[in-house]
């Protein structure tokens, strides 16, 4: 006998619907301003960067697209108290990233790539375990263009750079994630 759920399909729906929808207006119904700030500067540094448009906007709406299906299923509670525990970890880890990527911005002269980029190397794995049961292969696929894009070695190497062009994208970025350490949100 199949088995049918009306409340899966909505879930599946409403997943489909709202990955569609990953545009900025869509973006501040369910982000913050203060973290719609920070991925419009995550946005610009990737953009110059690489001097590429079209694939700066395809990575932050793939980040985008991901936080969107992630708020869904912790909204319908889709995960099992073990992935809750990989969820813990991953805010856990992402909370010191945010703390680290300041700590390297406000004392110059600190920064070390290789602990950011295994950081977020880390944030990256623990997520794919998360959602490994509830996300297709491709959403999968976004999750790991995203964290490679932005663990990047020479990427974030330019970002930190003391006085380099990437400085008001960085200040902008530790001003943000500082605010949002300052309220509990990260």
């Amino acid at each position: 006998m199949e088995s049918f759920s009306s409340k899966d399909m909505a879930m599946k729906a409403q997943k489909k619907i709202l990955s569609q929808m990953a545009s900025k207006s869509v973006v501040q119904m369910f982000i913050d301003d203060t973290s719609s700030e920070i991925l419009d500067e995550l946005y610009r540094v990737s953009k110059q960067y690489t001097g590429n448009k079209t694939e700066s906007q395809k990575v932050i709406k793939d980040l985008i697209k991901i936080a969107v299906k992630i708020g869904v299923l912790f909204r319908h509670n889709r995960f099992t108290p073990e992935e809750l525990s990989l969820a813990q970890n991953f805010k856990k880890k992402l909370h010191q990233g945010a703390m680290t990527a300041i700590s390297f911005y406000e004392v110059d002269f600190t920064f070390e790539c290789s602990v950011i980029s295994e950081i977020l190397t880390d944030c990256r794995d623990i997520l794919l375990r998360l959602v490994e049961k509830h996300l297709t292969p491709k959403s999968q696929m976004r999750i790991t263009h995203v964290f490679n894009h932005y663990s990047e070695h020479e990427l974030l190497t330019e970002l930190y750079k003391h006085n380099g062009p990437y400085k008001p994208h960085l200040t902008n970025i530790c001003n943000g994630l500082n605010k949002l350490l300052e309220e509990g949100k990260l």
